[in-house]
């Protein structure tokens, strides 16, 4: 009896297999799916939060189980922490494997004094007093 290589025609395991199961299988296999849900989840934010809400908020990334959220002003930012419970069901519902644990808005960034031509190093200016 004759063994068979499996790199013959026609033979058990030879059938063609769809490509996004192959690819499915490819990404579990290294380890990407949780990395690959998160930028789905960064990609797909005005389907999650809304189009209006999209336009007032932008998801930065994804760190330690934390979604970090920039938004336009601090009043769109305490809306947002309004609405916390609702975006982050919305995203355990849709992308589990991303591994959301929670949502940090944040508002705008305030002005730095630490660069430019009057910046003072260390602490900062002190008083003279004393």
């Amino acid at each position: 009896m004759r063994e068979t290589s499996g790199s013959e025609p026609f033979t058990p395991g030879r059938d063609p297999k769809p490509l996004g199961a192959t690819i499915d299988a490819l990404t579990s296999q290294l380890g990407w799916s949780g990395p690959l849900s998160q930028h789905e989840l960064l990609a797909s934010w005005g389907e999650i939060a809304g189009e209006e809400t999209a336009r007032h908020s932008e998801p930065i990334a994804v760190e330690g189980g934390v979604l970090q959220v920039r938004c336009e002003s601090t009043a769109w930012a305490t809306q947002l922490r309004l609405m916390r419970v609702d975006l982050l069901s919305a995203i355990l519902e849709r992308y589990p494997g991303a591994g959301v644990e929670t949502i940090r808005f944040q508002g705008p960034d305030a002005p730095t004094w630490k660069k430019g031509p009057r910046s003072v190093p260390g602490r900062g200016p002190r008083d003279t007093y004393g």
